[in-house]
């Protein structure tokens, strides 16, 4: 026969008590209540003897006869701990828990006493509610052994003594938080327990959704995030009103994402979001449905889960990924083509190209192109850098008011403010070339062009992050990439881009002159190995480290040599944790002299004269800028085949020549041994390496495509 035993301090709902106790009964189980609250209370005793109990009894309701050093300790703890401390030593309690086959907490403040109990019993499932108990009673019925009823393992008593009395005190819902201390999170059983509480059938919405958001910050302080983040989930999963359940969701993905993890119910949040944005939308609440999708478009594009990471949901099916976005009603309706009212103009004939470069901060590859223009004879050139003015910048990145003015059919007063500020600069241009399809291009494609045609580059970051899906291509002529595999991701992504009324697709080079970086190099040089820029996870120094490892085994003589700044700790806790890992890999290697730090320079030609083989490490690149100026040094490229688009129709194996692409560490090692086995080998796939880059990607060559660009294709 199992035995079930209930601890309350609050008076049960008897009804319900009765018709569990029943079903307890019918899976063949004693049921044992042991009650704080007064059992002999007028009524009660009537009410319980209907529940058919197999045993009741009165546990202590005060602290007589005890000390008052104790007492005055009681007074000053936790209501889950002062009811402990006066019913922790009745013996009926403990002679009933040892004995008991399940222990079931009916009221949050039962929930430490319960806790404690399960420490003398480690065979009995500790339970909160009357349902998980059942649930419990089943799988003990179905195992039939007592040696396999073991469904969990408690922390030893040790720990209960730390941390108790640091629940938070004199707050709303006291009485929850003070039955979550540190030590009922950090053991497995007391995180089931609430986590099962904000479960429980019958809650209030408002009562559900405290519960878990106190229940979530208990975990946090024992350091259970993703417990944290999957009890806001379960308590979001049960709650019908949309806000509310959307709101719950964010925060439990958002618990993860500040601690760098990938939020595991990142779709469940998304699609909460959506759902609300839907009804807000049907109901003509443009500004909440514009809330509901920005706060979807930051979930689904966070960082932390396409760019400080070694991998992305994009890289496995980045169609289906944002799949879920463009079935939502409201987006759809943001995301809507609205088109232009007259198409570009054709080019001038009686004057210059009127040419507006802009940019919103980084111009760095943007050099080359404002030279050449501003010094061509058929081209006026403008250069605006959007950050430099607080007012543009202000609209530029200003995704919620983008948002609000698509879905309010551009009523919103943020169109006139774009309208204001950019008009004068349409008005002048012939043609506008927006570096990065980031926020600007949002803010640029919110109005009309006017006939001032609009081009956009996009580089490859750009398309791991929310703003592509908040731009109208619809309003932009020609949109230029970087690579191919670059267009096929962003057009997979982006649904308009594959329209009827998709810009023209240009694929160019980036701007880079080469000639200078064709430097003699000593015969040293051969056994270092570089690696310029390190200030990305995405750069996985770590993959480079390992094919240094390797060559070392054979040789000692190599060396790797890191050239740029470290990545920036502040970026996000995904960062900061590969960047403590990448430093404690290395230390012993920097100590020994194996890896060489530059840390940043201006002079990038000067320190790869000294580096004879150039790797590209990283998981995804659009054009790998270091690598492409290692091979114009006359270094020999040992290119990873980038993980993300490995095995894709366009890859580093289509940007690069035959024979620079490795799959592996172990393959890299081997080219390097081979290719810088003597001298003459090394220094002639060098030579082969410059020629391949200044006759590709040299600016000579590559402006001639700008020109072309700017000046005949309309």
């Amino acid at each position: 026969m199992t035995e079930v035993l209930l601890v309350a301090t609050d008076r049960p709902q008897f009804g319900v008590l009765a018709s569990t106790v029943r079903k307890f009964e019918a899976l063949g189980a004693r049921v044992y209540l042991a009650g704080s609250f007064h059992l002999e209370a007028e009524g009660i005793p009537e009410e319980l003897a209907k529940v058919g109990l197999a045993g009741l009894h009165q546990l202590p309701r005060s602290l007589k006869h005890r000390s008052q050093a104790l007492r005055r300790r009681m007074g000053k703890s936790p209501r889950g701990l002062r009811l402990w401390m006066q019913i922790g030593r009745d013996s009926w309690l403990r002679s009933r828990a040892r004995r008991a086959d399940v222990l079931v907490a009916l009221d949050p403040s039962a929930v430490y006493t319960v806790w404690r109990l399960a420490e003398y019993n480690r065979t009995a499932p500790a339970k909160f509610g009357l349902a998980p108990a059942l649930k419990a009673v089943e799988e003990l019925k179905e195992q039939g052994s007592a040696a396999a009823r073991r469904s969990s393992v408690l922390p030893p008593l040790h720990a209960i003594t730390r941390d108790v009395r640091r629940s938070v005190d004199n707050l709303p819902a006291q009485l929850v938080r003070a039955a979550t201390p540190r030590p009922v999170m950090r053991s497995g059983v007391g995180a089931r327990l609430w986590r099962s509480a904000v479960t429980a059938p019958g809650m209030p919405i408002r009562v559900r959704a405290a519960t878990s958001r106190y229940v979530a910050e208990g975990m946090q302080w024992a350091g259970r995030t993703s417990g944290a983040a999957l009890t806001l989930a379960d308590a979001a999963a049960k709650i019908p009103d949309l806000k509310l359940r959307s709101d719950l969701y964010y925060e439990g993905a958002m618990q993860e994402i500040r601690k760098g993890l990938s939020p595991r119910n990142l779709s469940k949040a998304v699609a909460a979001h959506l759902a609300y944005a839907d009804a807000e939308y049907a109901k003509g609440r443009t500004d909440e449905a514009a809330e509901a999708i920005n706060r979807a478009l930051f979930l689904d594009f966070h960082r932390v889960l396409h760019i400080d990471q070694l991998s992305s949901p994009l890289a496995k099916d980045a169609e289906g990924f944002v799949t879920p976005m463009y079935r939502s009603k409201a987006y759809q309706a943001l995301s809507r083509p609205r088109g232009r009212k007259v198409p570009a103009a054709p080019l001038p004939t009686d004057r210059p190209l009127r040419l507006l470069v802009a940019t919103s901060a980084n111009d760095n590859f943007l050099h080359l192109i404002k030279e050449h223009f501003a010094d061509h004879p058929g081209v006026e050139l403008r250069y605006l850098d959007l950050a430099a003015n607080k007012h543009l910048k202000r609209i530029s990145w200003a995704a919620p008011r983008m948002l609000k003015d698509r879905l309010a059919e551009g009523t919103s007063d943020y169109q006139e403010e774009v309208e204001r500020l950019m008009r004068p600069y349409l008005d002048w241009a012939d043609t506008v070339f927006l570096e990065w399809a980031a926020g600007p291009a949002g803010m640029l494609t919110t109005i009309d062009p006017g006939d001032t045609r609009i081009v956009v580059r996009l580089h490859s970051y750009e398309a791991f992050t929310r703003w592509p899906h908040m731009t109208d291509f619809s309003r932009v002529d020609d949109l230029v990439f970087v690579a191919p595999h670059v267009k096929d991701l962003t057009t997979s992504l982006v649904p308009m881009l594959r329209g009827e009324q998709a810009p023209r697709f240009h694929v160019l080079d980036n701007a880079m002159d080469l000639s200078g970086f064709n430097r003699p190099k000593p015969a040293e040089a051969r056994f270092n190995l570089g690696l310029v820029g390190i200030s990305q996870v995405a750069k996985d120094p770590k993959w480079a480290v390992d094919v240094l490892e390797r060559v070392r085994k054979h040789d000692e003589r190599y060396r790797l040599i890191l050239v740029g700044g470290d990545m920036d700790p502040k970026t996000s806790q995904a960062t900061r944790e590969y960047r403590r890992e990448f430093d404690r890999l290395i230390a012993p290697l920097e100590e020994s002299g194996a890896v060489v730090k530059l840390g940043p320079t201006d002079d990038v030609p000067s320190k790869l004269v000294e580096i004879g083989t150039i790797l590209s490490s990283s998981v995804r690149e659009g054009c790998h800028v270091g690598l492409m100026e290692g091979a114009a040094s006359g270094a020999v490229p040992v290119v990873r085949d980038w993980p993300f688009y490995a095995g894709k129709p366009n890859s580093a194996r289509t940007l690069y020549p035959e024979g620079w692409v490795v799959t592996s560490p172990a393959e890299a090692a081997e080219r390097i041994l081979k290719v810088t086995a003597t001298e003459e080998a090394w220094r002639a796939a060098g030579k082969l390496a410059t020629e391949h880059a200044l006759t590709v990607w040299d600016w000579p060559v590559v402006q001639k495509h700008f020109e072309k660009l700017f000046l005949e294709d309309r």
